[in-house]
């Protein structure tokens, strides 16, 4: 089962053939088992509905007009790196299939496929992935936390971030303590953390600060 917080999108499949059968075939299929279908009849459509924030799986048929599956897969390699690819195909010879592979492909199948093995890689895929989506959204939801602080906040939170008590950063700041109170206060507020700790974590992972200091 895949976990997700409210609002996410995380169990969408993207499917691109230009076989329209194919395709509808496809999408019916993992909605019978509670999944998000979007159909796109070529590589090109699906660059220009989706980027690189789009989160779910991929499956790709690798022979179409225009711009083919592999060279498709070529394209999300740089800007949806985290968007795993199931190809499934009628022309599933080896050279194909190592290049596939190697560009890293969750899974490749060949037409005619099984359909239970083709749902099992669609949820392998998107229970292996859900970890790696749920980091990068908290990282993005940290940028933007941290991109509310005011310049002076911003300079407290450094110091915060290095284990100092208040009076000791009041003293480098030549502000009074409780200043630096206020500001602490409010830059927890702002990054949503509780606790100190969570502070000097946040600080760490967005390279404020170095474990060194």
């Amino acid at each position: 089962m895949i976990r997700q917080e409210k609002g996410e999108n995380w169990s969408i499949v993207h499917v691109v053939d230009d076989n329209s059968a194919v395709r509808d075939a496809i999408c019916w299929l993992v909605e019978q088992v509670g999944l998000e279908s979007r159909p796109y009849a070529s590589a090109q459509e699906f660059l220009a509905k989706c980027d690189s924030k789009s989160r779910g799986c991929l499956v790709l048929d690798i022979r179409m007009p225009g711009m083919s599956g592999l060279e498709l897969q070529d394209r999300l390699r740089t800007g949806f790196s985290h968007l795993p690819v199931i190809i499934v195909t009628g022309h599933g010879d080896v050279p194909i299939t190592v290049r596939a592979m190697k560009a890293g492909a969750y899974e490749f199948l060949q037409k005619p496929f099984n359909d239970q093995d083709l749902l099992d890689a669609i949820q392998g895929a998107l229970a292996e992935y859900a970890e790696i989506w749920k980091q990068e959204d908290e990282r993005a939801r940290v940028t933007e936390n941290l991109s509310s602080l005011t310049p002076r906040e911003r300079e407290v939170l450094q110091h915060l971030g290095l284990g100092k008590p208040n009076k000791v950063v009041a003293y480098d700041l030549g502000l009074s303590v409780r200043t630096v109170e206020g500001y602490r206060a409010s830059i927890m507020s702002k990054l949503h953390v509780r606790t100190i700790g969570e502070l000097m974590q946040i600080v760490l992972d967005a390279g404020l600060v170095t474990r060194e200091n």
